[in-house]
């Protein structure tokens, strides 16, 4: 479970690398614009031309080298494709040959591989073995104590923050091996599926909101959704809270129960195994990278069916609760008449109404003046829900919350993650404490944003901020917290993350609310007009 989570802010130069740290992500290690890794060079009109050449008669023997030749195409798949480039929207080994080990290390976030053939697993040696008839000429002869040629032989920890070595290091590793089945030999298989496995960790940062959506649900949906649920999902570092917490979801992706890899001491057998998950960037899908180019939309229709069935019972609930009060009220009353304006009183503030919701936080940047925001809401005319999510929440019940609200306002922090539950359309304002403005952004601005929401970035003034009353007003702190934050990660945890709460400028900030009213009550009367039609 995380106990810590870090960020800082750095300036980027054109062609240089830098690192950017947040309490959501820890490390991300960035390419600044410009040529990226690559540096153009001039070269001689004598190269240009010999390199024409080459390329000419490449096109005349394609046909024949390539799609006439398998093995041609396996050791490609081995070795990393050369034509990568030429086709940057297909990931390497989106297509792998029969009893082939093809494994993607491009990307500085995660690795994949993909085992297809006669693939087994082998938990007591934390391995997966892949039995194959092919020549082993094509590869490296290991050889092991079994007699059993080890042709290839691959290591990968399943994890989606590939870049953190401290992080990676307390990742389970697996032996991906793949070795020349004599004839005869007969290999055991405990359970036989008919389907492919796709094998990831739920270790590293997983107890933090944002790091179980960013750093596993979503890339889960992104290296899976192309199955249509016909996968088996193989869990290392498995966790029966994070299975309880996440099993709606994960029904929405696979039609089989979760493996625990390291429990189950049975030999599963598939015929295709994905180890690892594919990430594309913070909370968000890239649709050109996407099979039916689905979307970070398309993620959330899974949660909303996903949620729906327990939310109906919930509603279900609380209507049969509602009766049995109005039942009770309409005995003791002595008119029925008293009861039936309750009734009705209620039912009229909950209609014509925007729903405004506020994620409350406890602890380091919370929100000091609340009760005056509630207060203030409600006199623009909103109707207020506040919720107070921690780890222990009901996903379903803070997803019926969100997906009928019209607004949702939180200061900076990993719960605003459930920005995912709202409906494309809504608000979502972020209250952003000093120090935290690159991170608000890219972390949750930018993400909502891709999801169809009206996002609203509020940066509060130093006035705004507690640090004021614990520093000079032209101290540093107050005045230039990048500069703050590059002096390192205990600098801006101690200070800008653990150490600052915020008491808003309601004056200030009520222009933004009022535009959220505005802009709410708008959507709803278009949405009536088009029920009209």
């Amino acid at each position: 479970m995380v106990q810590y989570h870090r960020y800082h802010h750095q300036f980027c130069r054109k062609g240089q690398k830098h690192v950017e740290e947040d309490e959501e992500s820890q490390v991300l290690i960035m390419e600044c614009g410009g040529s990226g890794y690559f540096h153009k060079r001039a070269r001689p009109k004598l190269l240009s031309l010999l390199i024409i050449s080459l390329l000419s008669c490449s096109f005349i023997l394609a046909p024949h080298l390539f799609f006439n030749s398998v093995s041609t195409f396996s050791l490609l798949y081995s070795f990393g494709d050369p034509f990568a480039d030429m086709g940057a929207n297909t990931p390497l080994c989106s297509s792998v040959s029969n009893g082939t080990i093809c494994c993607d290390r491009s990307s500085i976030r995660s690795d994949i591989c993909v085992m297809k053939g006669d693939v087994r697993t082998h938990s007591a040696s934390s391995s997966i073995f892949l039995y194959t008839s092919r020549d082993e000429n094509d590869f490296v002869n290991y050889g092991d104590e079994e007699g059993d040629e080890v042709i290839q032989h691959e290591k990968i920890r399943p994890y989606t923050r590939k870049w953190e070595t401290g992080t990676m290091d307390t990742i389970d590793e697996l032996d991906l091996i793949a070795k020349n089945e004599h004839s005869g030999v007969n290999h055991h298989c405990d359970v036989r599926h008919d389907v492919p496995a796709v094998f990831f960790s739920t270790g590293g940062y997983t107890g933090n909101v944002y790091h179980e959506f960013n750093d596993g649900i979503l890339p889960l949906f992104i290296t899976s959704q192309h199955f249509n649920k016909k996968v088996v999902f193989v869990i290392l570092e498995y966790h029966d809270w994070w299975i309880l917490k996440y099993g709606d979801v994960l029904s929405q992706f696979s039609d089989y129960p979760a493996i625990d890899f390291s429990g189950d001491k049975r030999i599963h057998c598939f015929p295709e195994a994905i180890v690892g998950l594919r990430i594309h960037d913070e909370l968000t899908v890239d649709s050109s990278l996407m099979e039916g180019n689905k979307s970070i939309v398309d993620f959330r229709n899974h949660l909303d069916q996903a949620y729906w069935p327990r939310i109906r019972g919930l509603i279900q609930d609380e209507e049969r609760e509602a009766k049995e009060k109005l039942e009770k009220m309409l005995h003791l009353s002595p008119t029925s008449e008293t009861s039936l304006n309750i009734v009705k009183e209620e039912q009229e503030d909950r209609s014509g109404k925007p729903t405004l919701v506020i994620l409350s936080r406890n602890g380091s940047r919370a929100l000091t003046n609340e009760n005056l925001l509630v207060k203030m809401a409600k006199d623009i005319g909103f109707r207020v829900n506040v919720l107070r999510p921690d780890r222990t929440s009901e996903l379903a019940k803070i997803y019926r919350a969100l997906n009928a609200s019209d607004v949702m306002i939180g200061v900076h922090g990993a719960a605003m993650t459930h920005f995912l539950f709202m409906r494309p359309g809504s608000v979502f304002i972020q209250i952003v404490p000093l120090g935290t403005d690159w991170a608000a952004e890219t972390y949750y601005g930018e993400p909502a944003r891709k999801l169809g929401l009206k996002y609203i970035g509020y940066e509060i003034v130093p006035k705004e901020s507690s640090l004021y009353e614990k520093y000079d007003k032209n101290d540093i702190v107050l005045r230039d917290p990048e500069t703050v934050n590059k002096k390192g990660w205990e600098y801006t945890k101690n200070i800008y993350l653990d150490g600052q709460n915020v008491r808003l400028g309601l004056r200030r900030f009520r222009k933004r609310l009022v535009r959220a009213y505005d802009y709410s009550i708008a959507k709803m009367n278009r949405h009536v007009h088009l029920q009209s039609q």
